[in-house]
């Protein structure tokens, strides 16, 4: 009789708490709907209390939006719980052929794992040096001091989709449309250095890039100046597996070195490339890079392994994947999801078994509309029930806190952002003297600035601070 009393007595207390919550965001979602620039928007907010699942706030919950990165809270979920919190990449090094006096009479067979952190700056044991000095010391221990044969890289774990449907012309020559691939190399992009002229309109020219040599890239200006302090607005236009692209748009006058990021055109080539040049350094002086040497598999069934390149753990990937929102990171997951539960590399089969798990959880069993693992894609179709019902799911698992540890701070609040062209987006838990709870707003097709409409969400979601 008691625990019943008890029970009640929580329910009363969780329901008159939430009321005057409930008051304030029934006020502030009529000011916002009414507003004209909101006219023609589709918008969706829902608000649970964490403790009970209880709904605090509701409006079309279960209508179908683009949700720009949000859905990476999706992605980095379902990795950690059917990778694991310890997962991490292993790029295989391995050699065909003998070793004698030194020498290796073969090939060395470098099988890609779909690592997107290979190369990448943002941990100290993967950035470009290490990884270079780290295969030159364990070849070295091996006993290879120099190789007459051939670098082979092996890509076939994924398949060949780099770009999964939906992305857009405009993106996916800069460093955010990126694609995954089986090997992949400084996070796929490269530094784009630009002068613009003195005068409003005049032409921009290209000053280099870094790294200075960009395999398979022949870019072409079609820049102008704009006025000063007017910001980034250019553009790469590469298409994918070609090498000729054209930069658009424009930058400030009177800038010496402006930076832009694109996407590689081929990273496994530019690692070649740049493995060649450190083995030569250290007198490897017989290797012969050419790459690919052929399309037979046979070629690239190693003798022996000799090591392997271990990349961070998941808990790590996912923070920066959620911090900085690196879309490379959510679909090299995506395909990492597919391939460890016995699917082919793909960006479909990753969506399935995304699907699939969250469909046994009860879910989105009919509305999780996934197109990739990013969210860039204009065509995804999530619901702020999705969201908040995940992140519900979440809290409860052993390894939260390292998930909810990417969440950015952002408005003093912890929570994932989301935007794309007429899409912004906001996912996450806000605790408050009274409790915690689960949140997702979304708008699509707004009118006016994007910096108003942030604002404007700012504004409601302040309410549950």
């Amino acid at each position: 009789m008691k625990q019943l009393v008890f029970i009640a007595l929580i329910f009363f207390t969780s329901a008159a708490q939430s009321q005057p919550l409930k008051d304030q965001l029934n006020k502030a979602w009529q000011n916002l709907t009414s507003n004209p620039s909101y006219k023609n928007a589709s918008i969706s907010l829902l608000v649970k209390n964490v403790a009970d699942g209880s709904v605090i706030f509701s409006r079309n919950e279960d209508m179908g939006l683009a949700s720009a990165s949000t859905l990476k809270v999706i992605t980095s979920a379902t990795a950690f719980e059917l990778l694991g919190n310890d997962f991490n990449y292993k790029t295989r090094i391995a050699c065909k052929g003998t070793i004698s006096n030194g020498v290796l009479h073969g090939d060395l067979i470098i099988r890609g794992s779909g690592d997107p952190t290979f190369g990448t700056w943002r941990y100290t044991q993967t950035k470009e040096q290490e990884i270079l000095n780290y295969i030159l010391n364990k070849l070295q221990q091996a006993g290879i001091q120099t190789i007459k044969g051939h670098v082979l890289i092996d890509e076939r774990i994924m398949d060949g989709e780099v770009i999964p449907d939906g992305w857009i012309w405009q993106d996916i020559g800069n460093y955010y449309g990126a694609g995954a691939r089986a090997f992949n190399w400084r996070e796929n992009q490269y530094d784009l250095f630009l002068k613009s002229g003195s005068t409003i309109g005049s032409a921009v020219t290209i000053a280099g890039t870094n790294p200075h040599y960009v395999s398979g890239l022949q870019l072409k200006s079609q820049l102008k100046s704009a006025k000063e302090g007017s910001g980034d607005n250019a553009y790469i236009y590469l298409p994918l597996f070609g090498d000729t692209g054209f930069v658009r748009g424009t930058i400030p006058v009177k800038e010496n070195k402006f930076t832009i990021s694109g996407s590689m055109p081929d990273p496994a080539r530019q690692f070649a490339i740049t493995l060649e040049a450190a083995l030569k350094k250290k007198k490897v002086e017989d290797v012969d890079l050419e790459y690919p040497k052929t399309t037979d598999i046979t070629d690239l069934e190693p003798d022996r392994d000799i090591f392997y390149v271990e990349s961070p753990k998941l808990d790590s990937i996912s923070y920066w994947f959620l911090q900085k929102s690196i879309n490379l990171y959510g679909e090299a997951l995506l395909k990492t999801i597919a391939v460890n539960s016995g699917r082919s590399g793909s960006t479909g089969d990753g969506v399935s078994v995304v699907r699939e798990f969250w469909k046994k959880k009860n879910i989105g069993v009919d509305n999780l509309g996934l197109i990739d693992g990013s969210g860039l894609s204009p065509q995804n179709r999530i619901t702020t029930s999705n969201l908040v019902n995940i992140l519900l799911y979440t809290r409860k698992q052993p390894w939260f806190q390292s998930y909810y540890a990417g969440f950015p701070v952002i408005n003093g609040i912890k929570m994932k952002s989301g935007s794309i062209s007429g899409v912004l987006s906001y996912t996450g838990i806000i605790r408050n003297k009274s409790g915690e709870y689960a949140f997702a707003f979304i708008i699509n097709n707004y009118d006016g600035s994007g910096a108003v409409t942030r604002k404007k969400m700012w504004e409601i979601l302040d309410i549950l601070k």
